[in-house]
Parts: structure tokens; C-alpha cells; sequence
């Protein structure tokens, strides 16, 4: 199975909290907010921070800002802060791992254009789209209006 780790999942949730309010957000607050454990996200900030993704600011009311719009944070992005190269396969030449029967596989070189295919649909989805229509966290979603039905 392909699947995302625990943490580049947990550091999306913080992303769109951070997207969601306009005002810079300490570790502490994110924590409280998401329920992520607060060593976790300090832990991840560090990495969105190295990355770009986040700025942080020091000093009273200091904390964590997008370090750019989240219409230009893209799902691609979060996943290289936290986990590296986006690589399906050891072949893949975006990977950092060498596989032991590379010069006799029948496949070497195949991957990439999977992998390619990969990181372009992760790259199509920003922070921003996972954000649009997200109640806060730990409420539930605000119905739709609904008309009331006609009169008989």
C-alpha cells in the first residue's frame, strides 16, 4: 500500500490551521487546536520552517505563519519537507536509495514515469484546496441552507 506517513499527515492538519486564521500561531496554540501532541508539532514546524513553508516569528506573540500563500503550498511540497523526495521505488531517480539488482532489472527506469505522474497529481493539489470548506477543527461542519419547502 502507498501511503503517506503519520506525520506529513499531521503536518497538513497543522498547515491548514495555520492557512485557516491570518495571525501568527505559536506551537503551543496548534497543538490545542489540531490535538496533535505539542512535541509533535514542534517537531514538524522545524521541518515546514527549513522548508519554506512556514515562517516563524520570535518574541512576544511570536509563533508560526505560512511562509507563502497556501494557494502556492502544494500537497507535494508538505510531503518532500517531511519525508524527503517523492520516490515510489528505489529506481526512481528522485530516490535516495540504490537498489541491489539495478543493473539487471527489466523494469530500472520505468518507474519514473509513474513516479512522475505522481508527484505532478500531488502537485495540482495546494494547501488552499485542501482547506476550502473546512469547519474548525473538532466542530462540525456548518449545514447548508436549506429552503424551506413549498407551502401546499
Amino acid at each position: 500500500m502507498f501511503r503517506v506517513n503519520k506525520l506529513t499527515d499531521y503536518a497538513t492538519v497543522v498547515l491548514i490551521e495555520i492557512a485557516r486564521q491570518s495571525e501568527v500561531r505559536s506551537s503551543q496554540h496548534l497543538a490545542d487546536k489540531t490535538g496533535i501532541p505539542g512535541p509533535t508539532v514542534a517537531k514538524l514546524m522545524k521541518s515546514l520552517n527549513r522548508a519554506g513553508l512556514v515562517a516563524s516569528r520570535r518574541g512576544a506573540g511570536g509563533g508560526y505563519a505560512l511562509g507563502r500563500a497556501a494557494r502556492d503550498i502544494t500537497i507535494a511540497d508538505v510531503i518532500q519537507a517531511v519525508e524527503g523526495p517523492i520516490a515510489l521505488t528505489a529506481c526512481a531517480d528522485t530516490s535516495d536509495e540504490h537498489c541491489s539488482i539495478e543493473t539487471l532489472c527489466p523494469v530500472q527506469g520505468k518507474w519514473n514515469r509513474v513516479n512522475a505522474a505522481v508527484v505532478a497529481a500531488l502537485t495540482e493539489v495546494s494547501l488552499a484546496d485542501m482547506a476550502a470548506d473546512m469547519s474548525s477543527f473538532g466542530r462540525s461542519p456548518i449545514p447548508a441552507q436549506v429552503a424551506p419547502a413549498p407551502a401546499e
